[in-house]
């Protein structure tokens, strides 16, 4: 017997052959013949509805509009700049930029950067913002750029590690959270910690202030060409600024590195003074 016949004589056979095409999709019924339905007439707009004679007219709804608070401005830069004011040590300082919330860079960071070496040392080095290996270890100028930097400071008798400030290194960032994607700082983002870079130059005291790349150069003088304005000397707020191309580049062109020693053999003489 074919299935036909089967579902024609036994109800269960006609529901399970209905289940199979629901299975498989099928929900609408064919018709006998083809429907056009561009064909069909528009659809019929329904009348107007008539209030019975007597009714009160119907009262018109005015949509409410919601007014939201307008949200608060903050200015970034003045806070920053409040914050920084009241730090009276470096332990304050670090305090104050750890709980500063405006810097969108601290999401993406895994540790704040603060600073390393000797307080209070002759010679304070500010570098840009920490890269991939300082934001996993929050200390600025390590791996092999810190490595060369370290070298090329102990070539003149000063060491982030030594036991004197006479001489003694201090090192720190312009930014102490680590650029998303590594890619340079954004005018806004090093407007609103500059503050902190100026109390934490007034706090470590240093005689000079070595600049290495554009970032810090621009934050401390406004100018702008580190490879043009190296090893001529600026100043910032009565101290000595010395501009050197940072050891990222003299490792991406040795070359530079001659230029790195004339600009420390410079530093050497204007200490010995």
């Amino acid at each position: 017997m074919g299935i036909a016949q089967d579902i024609l004589s036994d109800w269960h056979a006609a529901q399970a052959a209905l289940l199979w095409q629901v299975d498989l999709g099928i929900d609408e019924w064919l018709l006998d013949d083809p429907l056009n339905r561009y064909d069909l007439p528009e659809a019929v707009k329904p009348a107007p509805m008539v209030a019975p004679a007597g009714a009160a007219p119907p009262v018109a709804r005015v949509a409410a509009t919601v007014v939201l608070p307008e949200a608060v401005k903050v200015d970034a830069v003045a806070e920053a700049a409040a914050l920084a004011a009241r730090a009276a040590t470096l332990d304050d300082l670090r305090a104050a930029m750890a709980g500063f919330e405006h810097c969108e860079l601290r999401r993406g960071a895994r540790n704040m950067v603060f600073a390393d070496g000797v307080p209070g040392a002759r010679v304070m080095i500010l570098g840009e913002a920490p890269g991939a290996e300082e934001d996993r270890e929050g200390r600025p100028f390590v791996g092999r750029a810190g490595a060369l930097l370290d070298d090329m400071f102990d070539a003149i008798g000063l060491s982030r590690s030594a036991e004197d400030a006479q001489a003694g290194l201090y090192l720190a960032h312009v930014l102490p959270w680590r650029c998303l994607g590594g890619g340079a700082p954004l005018a806004e983002d090093v407007a609103m910690m500059r503050p902190f870079v100026m109390r934490h130059i007034e706090l470590v005291a240093p005689e000079v202030i070595v600049v290495m790349g554009n970032t810090p150069l621009s934050a401390l003088t406004g100018l702008q060409g580190i490879a043009r304005l190296r090893g001529q000397w600026q100043t910032f707020g009565g101290k000595a600024v010395l501009p050197m191309i940072h050891p990222d580049g003299l490792l991406r062109t040795p070359m530079a590195k001659r230029e790195a020693w004339e600009d420390l053999l410079a530093l050497e003489a204007r200490l010995v003074k």
